[in-house]
């Protein structure tokens, strides 16, 4: 499996750290983020200390991010890095460090080939979750699964309401649209995409599609489908 090297700075209006990793594709397990000074993570570090701000970032092709307790499991703040060099810093709601926090990081590399390696957060009534689907196939909707257990959108949170989602797309493709579709191929909900951006001066080096405010029941065998162009 490839790795890369991933940051995240992060802190409040009084102080920041810097968390790095060199962190492998495709998985959560292992890519937690130490302090470059001490050598430590982020609850060990500054427990107790408020978060209000993030600027992740990584080599090359798409990264999620999140903050989680490493004995509970919860999430208590997620969300997608940039390309190095051309992240802007990104205003959390405020959140304070547990001793048992850590930084973990999620990326992917460049699909090889013609397709588009792509991610999404989805939040819905049972909770958060990251989605993926590789090596989509230009104008071909492709179903995104689990990034952990390889579930659709109907059986991971089947009774459940989607209430928001953002898709990060690799760098340089363009996320056309994406889909809700039923257990009998009908589109529920159509959201459009667009081109991330790639310089400092983007509206967005970081999502190519945030959608919140949703109220979409999900039933079995509904799919969240992915429409992207590599570009």
């Amino acid at each position: 499996m490839t790795t890369q090297a991933v940051s995240i700075t992060t802190g409040n209006s009084s102080f920041s750290k810097v968390f790095t990793d060199s962190s492998t594709d495709g998985v959560w397990s292992g890519n937690v983020l130490l302090d470059t000074i001490s050598q430590q993570s982020i609850g060990i570090l500054i427990p107790r200390s408020t978060l209000s701000w993030v600027q992740p970032e990584y080599e090359g092709g798409l990264m999620a991010w999140r903050l989680q307790n490493a004995q509970t499991l919860a999430v208590s703040r997620f969300g997608f890095g940039s390309q190095a060099g051309i992240n802007s810093k990104i205003m959390i709601p405020p959140v304070q460090v547990s001793p048992n926090d850590i930084l973990t990081t999620y990326p992917l590399a460049l699909d090889a080939g013609a397709g588009s390696n792509s991610l999404a957060w989805v939040t819905t009534t049972k909770g958060i979750e990251l989605m993926e689907a590789l090596a989509v196939v230009n104008d071909t909707p492709t179903a995104m699964k689990t990034a952990v257990n390889n579930q659709t959108l109907g059986d991971a949170f089947f009774n459940s309401t989607l209430l928001s989602i953002a898709v990060q797309i690799q760098d340089g493709a363009r996320l056309d649209r994406i889909e809700i579709v039923d257990n009998l191929g009908g589109v529920q909900m159509t959201l459009q995409g667009s081109v991330r951006g790639l310089s400092r001066g983007s509206r967005s080096n970081y999502v190519n599609l945030e959608c919140s405010g949703l109220s979409v029941p999900i039933g079995k065998g509904f799919k969240l489908n992915v429409v992207t162009t590599a570009v």
